[in-house]
């Protein structure tokens, strides 16, 4: 899990992503225009509801989620290991670090994003598209989604 800026004409807006390491499924996503830690974890909370509490999260060493309001909202989970990076090495995270290096290139920088509707609808179309239907060679050809849903 991990946040990225998603620039637009004029400003940012923040994209936090969950993503699912065997899978590459992307479990969870939101956008906001700002990086306040009661966002994470309101996106943590839709994820688990969806698809349960995960054995680990893991993320870099950001300020949301080195927050005690972070921490204490994981404690409170059942079993929930917490896991994170050394700092500044964002190789640790690579999985979330390639996804959003895709998701950029591959649809976001493609286009003049104006506002945070029409970032949400490109995000929205590419994550779809993402875990449906874009084959990955490290998953044997296989998509995101099918790989989840063999291991569910």
């Amino acid at each position: 899990m991990d946040i990225s800026y998603i620039p637009m004409k004029t400003g940012y807006m923040y994209l936090l992503a969950i993503i699912d390491l065997k899978s590459r499924y992307i479990v969870g996503w939101s956008l906001s225009n700002t990086m306040e830690t009661a966002w994470v974890n309101a996106t943590l909370e839709v994820a688990f509801g969806r698809y349960g509490t995960p054995e680990i999260i893991n993320t870099d060493q950001g300020s949301q989620f080195t927050s005690s309001e972070y921490i204490d909202f994981i404690k409170s989970k059942e079993n929930i290991q917490i896991s994170m990076d050394g700092k500044g090495r964002a190789i640790d995270n690579v999985y979330i670090e390639r996804f959003f290096r895709t998701i950029k290139y591959e649809k976001l920088y493609l286009q003049e994003l104006c506002n945070g509707h029409q970032v949400e609808k490109a995000c929205s179309e590419f994550i779809d598209y993402y875990n449906l239907r874009r084959d990955h060679s490290s998953l044997q050809d296989k998509t995101p989604f099918q790989v989840y849903s063999l291991a569910a």
